[in-house]
Formats: C-alpha cells, structure tokens, sequence
C-alpha cells in the first residue's frame, strides 16, 4: 500500500511501497480517509525526540486520522467493519500517512456525528493536548483565568474553546490579523504579540499553556498567581516526565539539567511548571466528540491536501500563518 515516509532523521518525506498492516487480536484495521499534520510530524522527521521517541529504519509519519473500519482483530468488541472512527495511534504505531492503518481499539473512538472526515481528522493530538492539559492536569474550574498562547494555530483553537466551555476567563496570544478571530473562538482578552507584551498586560492567572517555551515561558511564569500553574508542550521535559517515561538513568539527568532553570525560576516565583506530552486516548476522544457534537468545540481545519501531496502539506506547516490545522485527504 502507498505510503509517505521518511528513511533517516533529517531526511524527506516521500511516497513508498509499504507492507500491509499487522492486525493484531485488540486491532483495528482502517481506512484512512483523512489525516492531519502536526508539528510533532516535523520534529520526528528531524530527530529532535530522538532520544525520548527512537524510531528506527524507514517510518511512515501522521498522528491523526478519521477513516472507516475495515476488519476488527479477535478481541475487538467496540467497533465492527464500517464503523467511522478518529483517532491518535499511540507512539510507535503511528503511520496515518498512509492509505490503511491498524490501531488499537484502546486509541480509537468513533467519530463526531456532527463532523466530515477532514474535521474529525483535524481534531486528535490537538483536542486530547487540551483535555490533558485543561481536565487532567489543571483542573480548570468556572471562573479560573487561562492564557492561551499562539490561540490561532491547531492546539490554541481548541484549547480556547475547551476553555470558554470549562467556564474560565480566556486570554490568548495572536498576531493582528487574527485579533477577530479568536475573540469569535471565544476569548476574552487578546494580545496582539506584535504591539503588545504580554507580560505587561497580564497578571494573576491561574493557568497558562506554553507552546513556544524558552523565553515566553519565563514570561509565563510571572503572570501566574502565586499557586499557578504553567504547562509547557514544547518543553523543557522535566524530571517527573522522564521517571514517567521510564527513560534510563543517564537520559534523566540530561532532562533533569534541561529543565533545571524553569523549575528553579517557578520554584522561586511560587508557581508550578509541568511538561504534558499527550497520550492517546481512545475513551478522552469520546468525550470530545460529545462536545463536538454538543456544539462547544468547532473544529477548524485552515487547509485540505490532497494524499499525493502529503511532503508539501507537512512543509506547509513551517511556515505558519495557517489558522486551526492543516489535513491531507486520502482516496
């Protein structure tokens, strides 16, 4: 079946031949009728989770999908050929880049009645990002404020929205043009980062979600309240991500020193920083599709690929500019 993967780090995506999917007894075989590109995509690509992800030998890429069941493994009792279903393969099965994939039943839930193949497909790694951060990790209660940063691209839409529905006071940050646009999302205050600094603005919030780090990380630190709690998912990893992870002795004290300064700065200012790398969750994705199909989350899909084109839409990503996610569709 066609493919698009990359054969070593650093290396281009491009099509391949590859062999069809193993279908184990909890597995689900499906067809891929639409799949989303994220930044993890590129970092992958680029060997920089080498040591946390190694991926070894040719890799097919994508994190996300919406497509039709195919045939279920032995065990599987949730899901039965033709099914719709979205989903995020857990790390080391990933491959969405392709036209069939097998994923456990555990990472699959079925799709927003509400929603088309390309907007359930956008919604995955990006919604179960803001329900891990928001639901599990901060417990977001009504009237808590939230900072959002970069609230126009794929994590910050939704995580705007989850955050509006959760009842929290939402602050986000944009560039001009897209001032408008996330207030429709749902924000209260916006920050135009280009003639506006946050830091300066903003005080005594109870959460912020970081998806830039170094520099706007520390300046999330200081409009916290005193108790806040920054959640940062572009890193640094911290010491309690890696004993998490089971990572070896010798890779945690090289996360241990990454992230020493931002723990010391939040340790200092009397706050809480925590890294969050998303876990699939096939039962977190039922929840979201009850409040796609509520009406509290819209997914927003910025651009639409076609398959043959998949290097272009993940080279599109670097650029910016694109609001809500970039999804490829299969045929």
């Amino acid at each position: 079946m066609r493919a698009f993967v990359f054969d070593t780090y650093k290396q281009p995506l491009h099509a391949a031949d590859i062999a069809e999917p193993t279908v184990g007894e909890h597995d689900v075989l499906v067809h891929v009728d639409a799949a989303s590109v994220n930044q993890l995509d590129e970092k992958l690509r680029l060997g920089e989770f080498a040591q946390i992800l190694p991926y070894k030998g040719q890799v097919a890429l994508g994190h996300d999908l919406a497509g039709t069941v195919i045939r279920t493994g032995a065990k599987v009792r949730g899901f039965t050929p033709g099914d719709q279903v979205y989903g995020r393969p857990r790390d080391f099965r990933i491959g969405t880049f392709a036209e069939r994939i097998a994923v456990d039943e555990a990472d699959l839930a079925p799709s927003p009645r509400s929603s088309s193949a390309v907007e359930a497909a956008s919604l995955p790694l990006v919604a179960l990002t803001a329900w891990q951060a928001l639901v599990v990790r901060a417990g977001v209660k009504p009237g808590q404020k939230v900072l959002i940063h970069a609230g126009s691209g794929g994590v910050g839409t939704i995580v705007i929205q989850l955050a509006k529905h959760l009842g929290a006071h939402v602050a986000t940050t944009v560039s001009t043009g897209n001032v408008e646009f996330v207030r429709e999302l749902g924000a209260d205050v916006v920050i135009d980062y280009r003639t506006q600094d946050f830091e300066k603005e903003l005080s005594g919030y109870d959460v912020v979600l970081d998806s830039l780090g170094g520099e706007n990380l520390a300046k999330s630190l200081r409009v916290l309240r005193p108790g806040g709690l920054a959640i940062g998912i572009a890193g640094p990893p911290t010491p309690a991500f890696a004993s998490a992870q089971g990572l070896n002795p010798v890779l945690k004290l090289a996360i241990t020193a990454l992230s020493r300064k931002v723990r010391s700065q939040a340790k200092k200012l009397g706050v809480r920083y925590e890294f969050l790398f998303m876990e699939a969750s096939g039962a977190q994705l039922r929840e979201i599709a009850a409040l796609v199909d509520g009406g509290a989350l819209r997914p927003i899909v910025g651009r639409t690929f076609p398959f043959a084109e998949t290097p272009a839409a993940l080279r599109s990503i670097s650029t910016g500019g694109t609001r809500g996610k970039t999804v490829i569709t299969v045929p």
